[in-house]
């Protein structure tokens, strides 16, 4: 039996036994985590490897059907902890509780930055995301300040989670063979619980800044200033320019100038 590759899912199955052992070694149980969740393991080419560490829980979850009978057939061990689910719609709570777990996957293209997003939301469970993405955002997730890669990913991600690019892998390794390289990257959670602003806030900010990248702050977030505002000169950048700490800052700093507004 095998699982036949469907294009509206975006399953590009890995079949280079070197690389699914390469990208297996990348996980590291941060933080001591001892339950992980592999997202589209497809027809398990990761997951064989990624078993081999015998002293994670591992679950595995995928919308494919037709691969979660592969996998039930093919990995009896995991009878119980394969999920037919959209991890985009599900409370991991509903299969983990409230303990922590790492995501792994081969993720499909056409959601990953939905799946980060996803991440986010559950950031204090998850000590651990580590996995391939389309390379270029792979490199958009780990990149710094100062580029044109850099965005709105790469500074909710770089938030709460540290980010090494670990490598690439080619397109040959994939069956069907996508039209672009890949990138693998591990993210592991950092020391930062909370922030000192509104998080719905801090998010607008973020997206509002890239949304019009080529503009500077002030006129891409304009619809957020209170009338008669103080200099800021943060506002004269543009957001390529600013660090997490610095949208964090300037967050705070709209929060403070808003309030003071409302009251006089």
């Amino acid at each position: 039996m095998s699982v036949r590759a469907k294009k509206h899912l975006g399953q590009h199955f890995l079949k280079d036994k070197g690389i699914c052992k390469k990208i297996a070694e990348q996980y590291g149980r941060h933080n001591d985590c001892k339950v992980a969740l592999e997202i589209g393991p497809g027809m398990g080419a990761l997951t064989e490897f990624l078993m081999l560490d015998t002293e994670t829980e591992w679950w595995l979850m995928d919308v494919d059907t037709e691969s979660i009978d592969y996998l039930n057939i093919h990995y009896p061990q995991l009878k119980g902890h394969i999920i037919n689910g959209d991890f985009l719609k599900m409370n991991p709570k509903d299969f983990v509780g409230d303990r922590p777990f790492a995501v792994i996957g081969n993720f499909p293209y056409n959601i990953s930055s939905q799946i980060l997003f996803r991440c986010i939301e559950f950031r204090n469970q998850i000590p651990e995301i580590m996995g391939m993405f389309q390379k270029e955002v792979a490199q958009r997730i780990a990149e710094k300040p100062g580029t044109k890669t850099y965005g709105i990913l790469s500074v909710l991600l770089q938030t709460y989670y540290d980010i090494t690019y670990c490598f690439t892998v080619d397109e040959h390794v994939f069956d069907p063979p996508p039209k672009v390289k890949s990138g693998v990257i591990r993210c592991v959670r950092n020391e930062r619980t909370s922030l000192p602003c509104d998080e719905k806030l801090y998010k607008t900010v973020v997206k509002m800044s890239f949304n019009q990248r080529r503009k500077t702050i002030r006129n891409s977030i304009k619809a957020l200033l209170p009338a008669n505002y103080p200099e800021n000169e943060v506002l004269q950048l543009r957001p390529e320019r600013l660090g997490v700490e610095e949208f964090i800052a300037l967050t705070c700093w709209l929060e403070e100038v808003t309030k003071n507004a409302e009251t006089v």
